[in-house]
């Protein structure tokens, strides 16, 4: 009887163990969707195989203010990977981060970097090469809102920069945004809904969007798109961070660590390059650029402006330029 109790036990132990499972929640930008899916499960095969664990990675995506908004207001984050470091401000002011995160991982918490690109129909036939082209006479722009998407956000300093960082005044870059934005039929939330409008709407001459989402919507529309690279376009900062108030409460925080100090590794850099994000192990971005990435000048937001913080204020937040210039259609 006494065997019989212990063997029970033992069983139940076991049964117990198979069945506990740490589930971390990564919330993240609109077209990280594929890129997360394939580091998930590249780490959740190491982690399990060498802690004898079982891990579950569920992911989270929208436009990058609004999945931000949605962590201050109790969507329980254990990681970020959002598209703004100004998104991650707000959930550090909100207390859920620690002053000093962006410094906690290597090359201030970035695995990986982007840029904006162009994405034109078949044979180019508005014949768009840089950013003057997108304020021609009767040619329709798609980009999301700047104030909800951080594609939209960084499409702005982006055009902005493309006027002031070769030679235009700043009265020079307002009248240009203002054609600009005068040329988008409409303002989607995120980056994945302006490219639903542009590729399969079919809406659009050009659709401003992120270099990897460009190759992703040119990849699924068979020979029917094609990216063009302006000359210069901004340096986009996608950092990432646990989220210090959940991670401590739901005791996740030593997995969440482990899982973003993955993206650093060269199999993750690799993936990381797959899905065409711009890799920061030099070695490995010095490999793929030019065959895979082309080369253009990225600026950094530090060229137009003191920081995100002061670029924000000046452009984007209530009363900037952006509310000054635009005008939503009726």
């Amino acid at each position: 009887m006494k065997k019989l109790l212990t063997l029970s036990l033992l069983v139940a132990g076991l049964a117990t163990t198979a069945l506990a499972q740490t589930t971390l929640l990564n919330v993240s930008y609109d077209p990280t969707r594929e890129l997360w899916r394939e580091l998930n499960a590249a780490f959740i095969a190491k982690y399990e195989k060498e802690k004898g664990q079982k891990l579950d990675i569920k992911q989270s995506h929208g436009g990058s203010s609004t999945q931000a908004r949605a962590v201050i207001d109790g969507l329980e984050a254990d990681v970020l990977t959002l598209a703004s470091i100004i998104d991650n401000a707000a959930i550090e002011k909100a207390g859920l981060l620690k002053p000093g995160w962006v410094d906690r991982l290597p090359n201030r918490s970035l695995p990986y970097t982007s840029t904006l690109v162009f994405v034109v129909r078949k044979g180019n036939p508005k014949g768009i090469k840089d950013w003057p082209d997108l304020v021609k006479d009767g040619m329709q722009v798609i980009t999301p809102n700047p104030k909800t998407s951080g594609n939209g956000y960084l499409s702005f300093f982006s055009a902005w920069g493309s006027i002031v960082l070769r030679g235009g005044s700043r009265q020079d870059a307002i009248d240009y945004v203002t054609k600009l934005y005068r040329n988008v039929p409409v303002l989607d939330t995120g980056a994945r809904a302006a490219t639903t409008t542009f590729a399969q709407k079919g809406i659009g001459d050009v659709h401003i969007t992120w270099e990897n989402e460009a190759h992703l919507e040119v990849r699924e529309a068979k020979g029917e798109l094609e990216i063009v690279t302006p000359p210069i376009s901004i340096l986009a900062e996608p950092h990432v961070t646990v989220v210090d108030g959940n991670v401590d409460r739901r005791g996740t925080r030593a997995v969440a660590e482990e899982y973003l100090k993955f993206a650093y590794t060269d199999a993750a850099q690799e993936i990381i390059v797959k899905h065409f994000y711009r890799p920061t192990n030099e070695a490995i971005l010095k490999k793929y650029t030019g065959k895979v990435f082309a080369d253009l000048r990225r600026f950094a937001i530090t060229e137009i402006a003191k920081g995100f913080p002061e670029a924000h204020k000046e452009f984007i937040a209530e009363g900037g330029v952006f509310d000054t210039i635009y005008k939503p259609r009726k």
